[in-house]
């Protein structure tokens, strides 16, 4: 008895930059079994690809104008969404990519061998697990337990309450960090502290540095007020581990966290600090 070929993954692959397209279109045909049925050069050319080809998988870019691939996911929807590869060069975006389904997440540089990773992941989830079940599972990662996440028909249409992108405005839970090549998620609970560096910013977790792409302005607004608190223009504390504020040599102020690390506080901010030390 012959055994019968299992069929090939139908990909469709978009990204509005040609050199982008044409790579992401040579390492999926590397792999086994792949069909590449379709490209798109922008968020409606994939929408459309999407909906008349039906791919297994899409490798999508985040970053096109007109539409991003995030909304591609919106107006396709994730019931009806394949399974999906982001690609984008801006870490930040991973958590979002997440939360509206994808398999897995490239960022821009990223080598042959991640792509073969994620590739092959996709691959298997797809074949042993089905589309649900990785759902499912993402989504338990990510919120603790496995939900559905509704999305609307069209960009146009206003969002149900429960969704991520109504639910922006909220304080995050947890931060992407890319270290060697992977992405890590960072729980926002383990930070002790947040130090700038140019235009990138340093998340301090027990006794490790990770380097964000993000500005100081940008995190403090995504954080909870009541947990951190910014201290400094360089500088954001959480709050509970805060053990003193003492008065330097120079006369300046600096705070003194549990386990003894000491950071600057500005000196338009030391009335803050001391409203909030007073409040506890």
């Amino acid at each position: 008895m012959s055994s019968i070929e299992p069929r090939p993954l139908r990909v469709v692959a978009v990204d509005d930059e040609p050199i982008g397209l044409k790579r992401l279109v040579r390492l999926a045909s590397r792999e086994p079994r792949v069909e590449i049925v379709g490209t798109a050069a922008d968020g409606v050319e994939a929408v459309a690809a999407i909906r008349t080809l039906q791919p297994d998988l899409v490798l999508l870019d985040i970053q096109m104008p007109n539409m991003t691939g995030l909304e591609v996911v919106q107006e396709i929807g994730s019931d009806a969404m394949p399974a999906t590869i982001f690609v984008t060069a801006y870490d930040q975006h991973a958590l979002k990519a997440f939360e509206v389904a994808a398999v897995d997440y490239l960022v821009k540089p990223y080598d042959d061998e991640r792509f073969e990773q994620a590739f092959r992941r996709a691959r298997r989830l797809i074949e042993n697990e089905g589309r649900t079940r990785v759902l499912d599972q993402l989504l338990a990662v990510l919120h603790g337990d496995a939900v559905s996440v509704p999305r609307t028909s069209s960009p146009m249409e206003a969002p149900p309450a429960t969704t991520p992108i109504a639910a922006a405005k909220a304080p995050i839970e947890r931060i992407a960090v890319q270290m060697r090549g992977k992405l890590t998620v960072v729980q926002v609970a383990q930070i002790e502290c947040i130090t700038a560096s140019g235009s990138y910013c340093e998340l301090h977790v027990r006794g490790q540095r990770h380097l964000v792409r993000e500005t100081i302005q940008t995190l403090e607004g995504q954080l909870d007020p009541e947990r951190f608190l910014r201290i400094h223009r360089s500088a954001i504390v959480r709050m509970d581990l805060v053990e003193a504020l003492v008065r330097t040599s120079s006369g300046d102020y600096e705070v003194v966290l549990k386990g003894g690390t000491k950071l600057p506080v500005g000196r338009s901010r030391r009335e803050a600090v001391q409203r909030r030390l007073g409040r506890r």
